[in-house]
C-alpha cells in the first residue's frame, strides 16, 4: 500500500460518517459510466454522458428488463454522490465505494439495496512483482445493478458484456440477481488464474530449494509468503459472504439463482483449501531453506575447526623452536630441521587418518 494511502486514511478517521472522500492512489482520468439494458429479446448499450442518462426508464406495457450501470472510476466524489442521490443509496454505502482499503463484505440496507464489495486480484507473470487488488463494489437493486471499478486500464467485466451481446448462456434470461452472480463469478475465476500462477512459482521455488541453490531463495520465499497472505486476506471472507446470499431470507436474490451462488461457494472453498496448502508449503520451504543455510554454515565451521585442530600442534612446535633461546640442544643438530619437518608431517597425517576413522571428514 502506498504511503499516501495511509495518510489519506488518517485524514478520514475523524470525519463525519458518510463523508465521501476517495481513499486510494491518485488518478486523473474521467469517470466512465456505461449503461446497459437487456432482457431475453433485446440488448442496448451506451455511454452515459449525463447523470440523467443513468436513470431507469420504465415504459408502460414494455417487457421487463435489467439495467446495469458499469461505472469505471471511483475517485470523483461528485459523480458518486450524484449517483447516490439518483438511486437513493445510503451515504455509508457510498463511503465504502470510495474507500479502496475496505475489506470484502456484504451488507443489506433498509432502502432495498444489497451491497457487495470484494477485490479483483491482478497478478504478474514476473515472479519479482507481487499481485495487487482492485477495489470492486456491486450494488443490487430491484431489476438493476450498479458496479464500480477502480481501474481505467481495462474492463474486468468484459466477458460478461460479450456474453450479453451474443445472447449466449443464461444471463439474458435471468434478472439482476443472476447478473450479480455473473460478475462475482468472473472475479472468482481470476482468483484461480492467480493461484495457478502462484502454484507455478512455488513449484519452481521448491526445485530451487531442493537443489540447494541458496542465493536469493530466502528473500524470494518471504515474497511468496507475503503474497499468499495478501491473497488469502481477500478470498477468505468470500465464504461467509456467499453463504449469506443463499440463505432463504436473502433479499433481492431469487431461489432459482441459489444453485449458481452455491457453485461460487464451492469454488471459494476450493480456493481457500489451495491457499492453505500453499501457505503450509511456503512455511515448509522456509524451514528447509533455513535448515540448508544452517547445515552449510555447520559444514563450513566443521571444516575450519578440523583445519584449526590440525595446525594447532604444528603451530606449537613452530612456536617452541622460534623462541630464540641461546641453548637449545636441537639447534646444534645438523638434521634437526629435517627431523622437525618429519614430525610435523607425521602429526598431520596421523590426525587426518584419525578424523577419517571418526568419520569427521
Amino acid at each position: 500500500m502506498p504511503k499516501n494511502d495511509h495518510r489519506k486514511q488518517r485524514k478520514t478517521l475523524l470525519t463525519s460518517p458518510g463523508t465521501l472522500t476517495y481513499v486510494g492512489e491518485q488518478t486523473n482520468f474521467k469517470t466512465l459510466i456505461k449503461r446497459i439494458e437487456y432482457n431475453e429479446s433485446f440488448y442496448q448499450e451506451e455511454v452515459a454522458s449525463t447523470l440523467e442518462a443513468c436513470t431507469i426508464h420504465k415504459v408502460e406495457g414494455a417487457q421487463p428488463h435489467v439495467t446495469w450501470l458499469n461505472v469505471t472510476g471511483i475517485h470523483e466524489s461528485n459523480v458518486i454522490e450524484s449517483l447516490g442521490r439518483l438511486y437513493h443509496l445510503h451515504p455509508l454505502l457510498l463511503e465504502d465505494v470510495m474507500n479502496t482499503l475496505q475489506k470484502p463484505k456484504i451488507e443489506t440496507y433498509e432502502d432495498g439495496h444489497l451491497y457487495v464489495t470484494l477485490k479483483m486480484i491482478h497478478g504478474h507473470e514476473d515472479a519479482q512483482k507481487s499481485a495487487w487488488g482492485e477495489h470492486i463494489s456491486l450494488i443490487l437493486g430491484r431489476d438493476y445493478l450498479i458496479s464500480f471499478q477502480e481501474e481505467h486500464s481495462g474492463d474486468i467485466f468484459l466477458p460478461v458484456i460479450e456474453r450479453l451481446k451474443a445472447s449466449v448462456g443464461k444471463t439474458r434470461r435471468h434478472g439482476a440477481d443472476y447478473l450479480l452472480y455473473a460478475l462475482m463469478d468472473v472475479i472468482v475465476d481470476h482468483y484461480f488464474i492467480t493461484l495457478e500462477r502462484l502454484g507455478d512459482q512455488l513449484e519452481d521455488m521448491e526445485d530451487t530449494v531442493i537443489g540447494n541453490k541458496i542465493s536469493g531463495s530466502l528473500e524470494a520465499l518471504y515474497t511468496l509468503k507475503r503474497e499468499v497472505t495478501f491473497i488469502r486476506k481477500y478470498i477468505w471472507p468470500l465464504r461467509e459472504m456467499v453463504s449469506t446470499l443463499i440463505r432463504p431470507d436473502a433479499p433481492l436474490v431469487s431461489k432459482r439463482v441459489f444453485p449458481y451462488f452455491r457453485d461460487i461457494l464451492d469454488h471459494t472453498i476450493q480456493l481457500v483449501d489451495n491457499l492453505d496448502t500453499y501457505r503450509e508449503l511456503v512455511a515448509s520451504l522456509v524451514e528447509v531453506q533455513l535448515s540448508a543455510v544452517s547445515n552449510r554454515m555447520n559444514s563450513v565451521m566443521k571444516t575450519l575447526t578440523i583445519f584449526s585442530a590440525i595446525f594447532m600442534p604444528l603451530t606449537f612446535i613452530v612456536g617452541v623452536y622460534g623462541m630464540n633461546f641461546r641453548y637449545m640442544p636441537e639447534l646444534e643438530n645438523p638434521n634437526g630441521y629435517y627431523a622437525t619437518w618429519g614430525i610435523m608431517v607425521l602429526i598431520t597425517f596421523g590426525m587426518i587418518v584419525y578424523f577419517r576413522w571418526k568419520k569427521w571428514l
